[in-house]
């Protein structure tokens, strides 16, 4: 049982607008002011992973965090300026590490990691504060105003990352937070609620389901995601392109980018050229789910889709994925036959073939014809 009586105590200067203030609204006159919590939490019962402190500003949940846990909770780290967020990790921890890291928490964007800290957007540096922290606090990291400077998608988002990342990785995590929105997203273990003194141990449950509206595109879609790919900013001009669209009720926006171009090869099909999602959206698998998406579509019309990647996410996430099979571990050169690709010979690439269910054929010809399907977690839906 982790127990705490915390009292604090702070002298009041009794100015004369304090005076005023006592007489104008019957405030007892005092010296101080004091405030007191009287916590019990369980924690020793069963094991766990992800906490979460969650309640309304002024109910005491970063004093609690802070005398619980003095040694693990997150102040504000400084950065280095003009240098990248690559250089303020731990020395002892390898590029291959961080980058795992950082893919893991939702932060894929290989050309946003060689910026400062600075410089990044908001909803950045909340993944890669969260990155760091991780890095630094392997046992127990505890973090203060969990997602209170993002927008709520990004919020939930990262959330749901960072949960993945803290289980996968065998670490403990608790958020400090005044936002009941998270904790679908977030799934922690137990959730300790200050304003009412109460604490409760919680099953794991799926995350909220997540709608996608998935259309045909025009390549002047490309723009707006180039900047975030990792590889050249180049598009073919054959290339066939379909977005994402993330559905909330009556609006919807464009989150994710996938591309894909004939074969060169005698057995055909279409290889997968370009994938990408916004920083705010990555770490729920959204790029996998459009790119899974369109690989679905070319079977159902008889295409071999085929995927050839050196990003850490997305092997990762074909790895995991029945729908994918590895047909060639990573090297430098594909070599098919008397044929060499030469365009992977400076890193490390890994080949995957879509042998997920096709699509039937009558709806993929209509995804081809810029009909806007909806797609679910768990399969396709009419739009």
């Amino acid at each position: 049982m982790l127990q705490a009586d915390i009292e604090v105590c702070t002298p009041i200067e009794r100015t004369p607008r304090v005076l005023q203030v006592e007489g104008l609204f019957d405030v007892p006159p005092g010296r101080e002011a004091r405030l007191r919590w009287r916590v019990a939490l369980p924690l020793d019962e069963r094991p766990w992973q992800v906490g979460l402190i969650v309640g309304p500003s002024g109910s005491g949940k970063t004093t609690i965090a802070r005398w619980l846990w003095p040694e693990r909770f997150a102040v504000e780290a400084s950065w280095p300026a003009g240098r990248s967020v690559l250089d303020a990790f731990p020395a002892g921890l390898s590029i291959k590490e961080i980058v795992r890291l950082l893919c893991s928490v939702g932060f894929s964007s290989p050309p946003a990691w060689l910026r400062p800290y600075q410089v990044l957007s908001t909803g950045q540096q909340f993944r890669v504060r969260l990155a760091r922290l991780l890095a630094e606090q392997p046992e127990l990291a505890v973090m203060d105003e969990f997602s209170s400077v993002v927008d709520r998608t990004v919020a939930q988002v990262g959330a749901h990352a960072v949960a993945r990342t803290v289980r996968e990785r065998g670490q403990r995590f608790v958020a400090v937070t005044c936002h009941e929105d998270i904790e679908a997203w977030l799934n922690p273990d137990w959730v300790y609620r200050p304003d009412t003194n109460t604490f409760t141990w919680r099953l794991l449950q799926r995350r909220p389901a997540i709608r996608l509206g998935i259309a045909r595109i025009g390549r002047e879609a490309w723009p707006l995601f180039r900047a975030h790919h990792y590889l050249s900013a180049n598009l073919s001009p054959a290339a066939v392109c379909f977005g994402a669209f993330w559905c909330r009720g009556a609006e919807s926006s464009l989150v994710a980018f996938t591309a894909w171009v004939p074969a060169l090869t005698r057995r055909g099909g279409r290889p997968e050229h370009r994938t990408v999602t916004l920083p705010d959206y990555q770490g729920v698998g959204v790029g996998h789910a459009l790119s899974t998406f369109v690989a679905a579509t070319g079977k159902g019309l008889g295409e071999r889709a085929t995927s050839t990647t050196t990003h850490p996410a997305f092997l990762a996430c074909r790895l995991r994925s029945p729908d994918w099979r590895l047909v060639r571990r990573p090297s430098l050169a594909h070599v098919d036959g008397r044929h060499r690709v030469r365009h992977a010979v400076t890193r490390l690439t890994a080949g995957f073939e879509y042998v997920g269910p096709a699509m039937n054929g009558r709806l993929a010809q209509r995804v081809l014809s810029n009909r806007v399907l909806l797609m679910t977690e768990d399969g396709f839906e009419k739009g």
